[in-house]
């Protein structure tokens, strides 16, 4: 077994990666660009390279500089975990050639399988069923165009050298055939260097199913079940589930026999994943191979007690494989999330910033937290903004997934967006529950999803008034300490007016502003709330006038445990501060309140119809319109690419583009002022 390896990856893989190597004793080498110096992975690495910029060409992507490192620690061994460098055939050549092993399959697996449309021709040699469709190396337009009339729209168009739904594009006619065309080819070369495009039959609602391969430099190959990986947005993973609900012992063993097929087509070793498209007939056609490990990869392991990065470390250092096909073993059932840092609401876009407030479910054998994020981290524009993955485990799928429903009402995240919410919201579904799944159950399911009004909590805004009474004392009575003068009257906390009780009121915005009255005693306060159509009641009789109660409690800053008595009824909220924001976390739900002040003068936003801003931090990769141009409403304007994913800019109106500030290259930071368009 290897002494010490490099991690040519960062984040949740190169940490998951690292606790297995230094299960085994073997030290690890991270790399980490600038912008990742106090990164997770960095921490928990033995040794730490600095390898460039930001920008992952210049760092994670640097070949030259990341051999260097593996040389200069005396690393034996390259593990490339997934993205990045994890499918280069030349990074895994050129690991040979420095006498460095790569933790991975040969180069000529990766090459083989790296070009979807030479794969298609591969595989359809040992009779590998296929999705129809256009596989070759013509590419101008108008012979695509024809090649997609002849399969018979809808078709997917899919990026040659592409994965992780980058370069994907679904075509319903041939009038949008031009414009998803030229979209795809930009984001391919952007994400692989390299425009060439596949088409292929779009078959309407399929399951997108997987079977787990694994073989050895001694003729060895297994499989390891498969996964279910439906649910998907923008084409990319968000539940995966192992075992695939519904499938027949006829329907696996073809499956899995066809995966090893392929895996052995091309001389395969190590961990490699088999994508198959499984239709409402039960007939499963080749989609594409992952040469390596894939990010679903824990629901396999917990469904077969197996730890795959092991395998994949004992396998590099030339041994067998741990266990035979009759010794794996498929038990109980398995799900993934992903946690995102994202808008749902907001065609999925990337949520840059920083992550003030991280609260996990406790792990156990049924919950699993795999992360490269903590609290006080940042979420840049550079890299993925998957936040966490969260795997559950429990004896059939009902007991699973009632462990993931729980989990992730656990799991909260303050100081960006997070596709949290859309993911409880998933789950709770009947027809998730049911399994009824397919790559479209996000689009049938939009109404479902959409999100909902929220009408504020009578409880939520009791304990925000209740932080608010409490930290106020607190600091109060900190500042009379540090001024020595704990019996000032000027330094007690009691809202004391001559002749009056002990008062003042609160402003407290959220759906709606309210005023809350805070009567302070000696160790409780009364709340009067205004009147408000709550969301929930504490007490259903005063719902047509003001509420007054009862309210005591103490706070853990620690932990951010406010434990609370309203009314007599005793309970436990999560409340947390940042800025001029509360936060409170009760039964589940969230709700956010800020401090109001009446007296400021706030203006209306200044944000007209003929200003349009930019919706996240990127870069200007496209602009179709220039200043003094006449545009109909509607008529793409600009592109900007951040994290890999496009977001169009189209004119609100018919009207004139008076200037265009950016050209391509630029970058822009969210509410830069992009176009300045007049109706």
């Amino acid at each position: 077994m290897f002494k010490k390896i490099l991690i040519a990856n960062r984040g949740e893989i190169a940490c998951r990666i690292m606790c297995t190597a230094q299960q085994f004793g073997i030290q690890t080498v991270a790399i980490y660009s600038e912008a990742d110096q106090h990164a997770m992975h960095v921490k928990h690495a033995d040794e730490a390279f600095c390898v460039g910029p930001a920008a992952s060409s210049q760092s994670y992507l640097n070949v030259d500089k990341i051999l260097d490192v593996a040389k200069q620690t005396g690393a034996e061994a390259i593990h490339p975990g997934y993205g990045f460098l994890a499918e280069n055939a030349e990074f895994a050549e050129r690991c040979e050639q420095e006498r460095l092993i790569f933790i991975g399959p040969p180069s000529s697996a990766i090459r083989a399988m790296g070009s979807k449309s030479a794969a298609k021709q591969l595989l359809e040699k040992v009779q590998v069923p296929l999705v129809p469709g256009y596989h070759g190396d013509k590419q101008d337009e108008k012979f695509l165009a024809e090649q997609a009339k002849k399969i018979g729209f809808p078709v997917l168009l899919k990026a040659a050298l592409g994965g992780g739904g980058k370069g994907m594009r679904i075509v319903e006619n041939a009038k949008e055939f031009s414009a998803a065309l030229a979209s795809a080819q930009r984001e391919a070369q952007a994400s692989f260097g390299d425009a060439k495009m596949l088409i292929e039959k779009y078959i309407v609602k399929p399951r997108h199913v997987e079977v787990q391969v694994f073989a050895d430099q001694h003729g060895n190959c297994v499989h390891l079940f498969e996964r279910d990986c439906s649910i998907q947005r923008r084409h990319q993973k968000i539940i995966e589930e192992a075992p695939a609900p519904g499938m027949t012992d006829e329907l696996r063993e073809a499956m899995t026999h066809a995966a090893i097929k392929a895996a052995k087509a091309i001389n395969y070793v190590g961990a490699g994943t088999i994508e198959f498209l499984l239709d409402a007939d039960d007939q499963f056609y080749f989609m594409e191979m992952n040469t390596r490990l894939q990010v679903e990869h824990p629901v396999t392991e917990m469904i077969t007690g197996t730890d795959l990065v092991a395998w994949q470390l004992k396998v590099a250092a030339g041994e067998e494989l741990p266990l035979s096909q009759d010794k794996i073993n498929l038990h109980g059932h398995a799900f993934e999330t992903r946690i995102y840092a994202e808008d749902p609401d907001n065609n999925f876009l990337p949520s840059i910033g920083h992550i003030h407030y991280l609260h996990e479910p406790t792990a156990s054998k049924h919950v699993r937290i795999d992360t490269g994020i903590q609290q006080d981290d940042d979420i840049s524009i550079h890299y993925d903004p998957m936040i966490a993955k969260l795997v559950v485990w429990g004896e059939d799928r009902q007991a699973a997934l009632q462990q993931l429903q729980q989990a992730l009402a656990e799991f909260n995240v303050l100081g960006v967006k997070s596709n949290l919410n859309f993911l409880r919201t998933i789950v709770a579904i009947d027809d998730f529950a049911k399994a009824n799944l397919s790559t479209s159950f996000i689009p049938e399911h939009e109404k479902q999803l959409a999100p909902q009004e929220t009408k504020t909590s009578q409880t939520a805004l009791s304990l925000a008034s209740l932080f608010s009474a409490i930290q106020q004392q607190t600091q109060q009575n900190r500042i009379a300490e540090q001024q020595q003068e704990s019996n000032s009257p000027w330094f007690i906390a009691d809202a004391w007016q001559a002749n009056r009780a002990h008062k003042y009121t609160l402003f407290l915005q959220g759906e709606a502003t309210f005023a809350v009255a805070i009567e302070y005693h000696h160790n409780d306060y009364t709340l009067t709330l205004p009147k408000h159509d709550y969301d929930d009641l504490i007490n259903a009789k005063q719902k047509s006038k003001q509420t007054s109660l009862r309210i005591s409690g103490q706070y853990n800053a620690t932990n951010h445990e406010l434990n609370a008595t309203i009314a007599g009824r005793t309970l436990q909220a999560r409340v947390i501060a940042y800025k001029n924001e509360i936060t409170v976390i009760h039964n589940q739900t969230k709700h956010t309140f800020s401090y109001y002040d009446p007296s400021s003068k706030y203006s209306e936003d200044d944000i007209s119809a003929g200003h349009l801003l930019s919706p996240m931090p990127g870069n200007v990769i496209a602009v179709m319109a220039d200043k003094g141009k006449t545009v109909a409403r509607g008529e793409a304007l600009l592109i900007i690419e951040a994290m890999k994913m496009e977001h169009t800019i189209y004119a609100p109106q018919e009207g004139t583009v008076k200037e265009m500030p950016f050209t391509i290259g630029d970058l822009v930071a969210e509410g830069d002022e992009l176009v300045i368009f007049e109706e």
